[in-house]
């Protein structure tokens, strides 16, 4: 048995061990190797050794706006009269520039706001950076440092409910229009007052029941990913169309899908650096915008959801069904339901002015399809007025009994109105201006089209924030804890284990550098859970080494030292890989649960399992071997 967890043991990199060699060595290659391992993780881990300037970064909103240099001159004048050091001034290729800083997070601050009263934000977005200090022949072998979480370098954190019960709604309410036109089509006349509508399902009554299932034989054919049975309902024969489950999953999907990509733009717009976008559970998203400091914009622009319609105005030939009416400057105007386009199909938007009468205006432009159908449709009806119809979902609350106690629930209403109506003189193409709009509302329109449409309504459930004091305060809490406790464990494995205690130490100080260079390499954010579970790591090491160590002094009543050595090693090392392979489980089972601060928690754990394994049974073993291997041993201290 000995033999068998030898072999498994040294045999740990893909080697069989030589059983010529004098016991407890290894080949050269081998220390070479292990050696190798440790460098690498040493270069990888190294930029984290270069703090981060404080920066600015300024950066034009559209592609052709860069920042000149005559501005970026004139922006660290301001800054230096302001007693803000100023550390470098970059231009950038892409026409970008940064500012690195001497100060701190307040000096960064106040320098954002004096950047902003000097710069149109219209046309800059001026974001809170951390600009890198890593060297740059490091950078350009791929070294670089951990991002740091919310938690440690400030910020907000929203938690964001998708309203899927009105999005489901509304995809089945667009299917009542869909069947209006297929039974109209087909001479099939249904109970005209009633409400289509109930809930998540769709009932449609007829005055007969042959009416009713030629209706049910045409409603299958169209309508894919409803369960379609006839009923009767307050005494006449009806349908009742209701979504398959599979279908409401899909639908949740793309919303969320959706949601996920146009938030993603939005925190573009906002200029943040490493958000955090993702989905949690079915209905929610998790939001995370580390080192943003004006949450209050950051709210306003997360909890808006504009759209547009672009209608033609309503014609005397048109039904009253398919016509709304609006108040508009004073009088009413009558519009059709049916949309030309919507802001679903804008590409481009930008805030600027009417050149003849300085107003702010939106200029648009249109994909493929949306072009070809504003052209097609207004080379139509040239002379005809267009409408444009703005389209907000406002976030309110109400008050609700759940058991038994009142509470707030949000809900969303839609509110529309006419912004715009005037004669089409000729064809409209791809681009063209919306104008009747206020400055701040010009320039919210123009970057939630940009952002692109939300498929589902959302609302913020939970709102926390951190501040860049804290986040330092955080850093320096969780290093400081780290430090102490590894200050005890080695102190107390030198006193305890002697040389054995040494071995221990160093593989213990590998340990953490790799954990650092895994996390480096892979791009992962540290957080403050991070943190503790780089401390957790370092007990398991710990634990490994006494085990081995234990297992040792065992071997040492029956054994001589040198076989003690090599059997505490090798019958230690199943369990020590049965304990942390359990553990290493549960770390992913957590990551693929958890979200935020639990995942930082997980990806560090299952960092540090596979480091400490490889530095326990391993490093451990190497430098032990280098210690006592191959010597004619009378006793061991340990």
């Amino acid at each position: 048995m000995a033999r068998e967890g030898r072999l498994v043991g040294e045999s740990l990199l893909g080697m069989t061990p030589s059983t010529s060699r004098p016991p407890n060595t290894h080949s050269v290659f081998r220390y070479l190797l292990v050696l190798a391992i440790v460098a690498i993780g040493a270069l990888y881990a190294a930029p984290n050794l270069w703090q981060p300037d404080p920066a600015l970064q300024i950066k034009g909103i559209e592609e052709d706006q860069g920042v000149s240099a005559e501005s970026l001159e004139s922006m660290a004048e301001i800054l230096n009269a302001a007693s803000i050091r100023i550390k470098s001034k970059t231009l950038n290729p892409d026409g970008s520039a940064l500012i690195r800083l001497v100060g701190g997070n307040e000096d960064q601050i106040r320098a954002k706001d004096l950047v902003e009263a000097q710069l149109d934000k219209a046309v800059y977005t001026i974001a809170l950076n951390q600009a890198p200090t890593t060297p740059q022949w490091l950078r350009d072998l791929g070294g670089k440092p951990m991002s740091l979480g919310l938690d440690l370098s400030g910020g907000v954190h929203f938690l964001l409910e998708v309203d899927m019960e009105k999005f489901i709604g509304d995809r089945i309410a667009s299917n009542q229009a869909t069947l209006e036109d297929a039974f109209r089509e087909a001479g099939l006349r249904y109970a005209p007052g009633k409400r289509w509508v109930q809930g998540q399902q769709l009932v449609i009554p007829f005055g007969d029941e042959t009416t009713r299932d030629q209706a049910l034989e045409l409603a299958t054919q169209r309508m894919e990913g409803f369960a379609i049975l006839a009923r009767e309902v307050d005494g006449l024969p009806a349908l009742r169309l209701s979504m398959e489950p599979a279908t409401v999953r899909e639908l949740e999907d793309l919303a969320i899908s959706q949601n996920l990509q146009s938030l993603r733009n939005r925190v573009n717009e906002l200029g943040v650096s490493e958000p955090q976008v993702q989905r949690l559970g079915r209905t929610r998203i998790v939001l995370d915008l580390p080192g943003i400091q004006d949450s209050a914009r950051a709210k306003e622009i997360l909890n808006k959801f504009a759209n547009l319609d672009f209608r033609l105005s309503a014609k005397t030939s048109d039904r009253a069904s398919q016509v709304e009416t609006y108040e508009y400057r004073g009088g009413i105007e009558r519009v059709q339901v049916a949309n030309i386009v919507t802001g679903d199909q804008v590409t481009n938007a930008v805030q600027d002015y009417d050149q003849e009468t300085q107003q702010p205006q939106v200029s648009i432009s249109l994909d493929n399809a949306g072009g070809q159908r504003m052209n097609e449709v207004t080379s139509k009806n040239v002379g005809h007025p267009m409408s444009i119809i703005f389209k907000e979902l406002k976030v309110l609350e109400r008050t609700v009994i759940e058991d038994g106690k009142e509470v707030s629930k949000p809900y969303t209403v839609e509110t529309k109105r006419l912004i715009s109506v005037a004669n089409i003189n000729s064809a409209l193409g791809f681009n063209f201006r919306i104008t009747g709009l206020g400055l701040q509302e010009a320039r919210d329109l123009a970057l939630l089209l940009r952002a692109g449409a939300l498929a589902a309504p959302m609302y913020i459930v939970e709102e926390r924030t951190v501040g860049a004091s804290l986040g330092e305060h955080n850093i320096k809490a969780g290093i400081n804890s780290m430090m102490f406790g590894f200050a005890l464990i080695v102190l107390f494995m030198l006193v305890y284990y002697r040389w054995f205690g040494l071995a221990a130490n160093i593989a213990l100080i590998v340990n953490l550098v790799l954990i650092v260079a895994v996390m480096s390499v892979l791009g992962a954010t540290l957080t403050l859970p991070g943190i503790a579970g780089m401390v957790l790591t370092v007990g398991m090491a710990v634990d490994a080494n006494v085990l081995i160590f234990s297992r040792i002094r065992e071997e040492l009543l029956v054994s001589k030292p040198q076989q003690a050595i090599m059997a505490g090693f090798d019958r230690a090392f199943t369990t020590i890989l049965d304990a942390n392979i359990t553990t290493f489980f549960v770390a992913i089972i957590l990551f693929s649960v958890g979200s935020g601060p639990v995942r930082g928690f997980a990806v560090t754990l299952a960092v540090g399992i596979v480091t400490s394994v490889f530095t326990a049974i391993v490093g451990t073993r190497a430098l032990v071997n280098l210690m006592y291997g191959g010597r004619k041993l009378e006793s061991l201290k340990i």
